[in-house]
């Protein structure tokens, strides 16, 4: 958030209460979703349906946090040439694409089959 905000030459950042709003349900919710690390070790079935809802619920304060990223990105004045500018673009295209996965494998029977690929 710091270097969208920092190359966009903004006073202010975005949505700033989307944006405290995400970061804080992250630190809520990703102190609860260590389990899906476990899917495969045998776990009750309430317990992997818990780990996998929670896992699939951390993906929305992520997405605000995206969205306010592009947002700040795509309404600013940056030179195209700057690479700072690239690199923050490749961080968000890998940070979606990580979270995709992670969103398609939070659901422990496909994290089941798909362990170890």
């Amino acid at each position: 958030s710091h270097i969208c905000l920092s190359i966009s030459a903004n006073f202010d950042a975005f949505g700033f209460y989307g944006l405290l709003f995400a970061m804080f349900s992250i630190v809520c919710l990703g102190s609860s979703v260590w389990g899906h690390h476990m899917f495969t070790v045998g776990l009750d079935v309430k317990t992997a349906v818990f780990f996998s809802s929670v896992t699939m619920i951390i993906g929305v304060p992520t997405g605000i946090k995206v969205f306010t990223w592009l947002y700040m990105l795509l309404n600013s004045s940056v030179n195209v040439s700057d690479p700072v500018l690239w690199w923050v673009v490749s961080f968000i295209v890998l940070f979606t694409f990580g979270g995709v996965t992670g969103i398609v494998l939070s659901a422990c029977v496909l994290d089941n089959i798909l362990h170890d690929t």
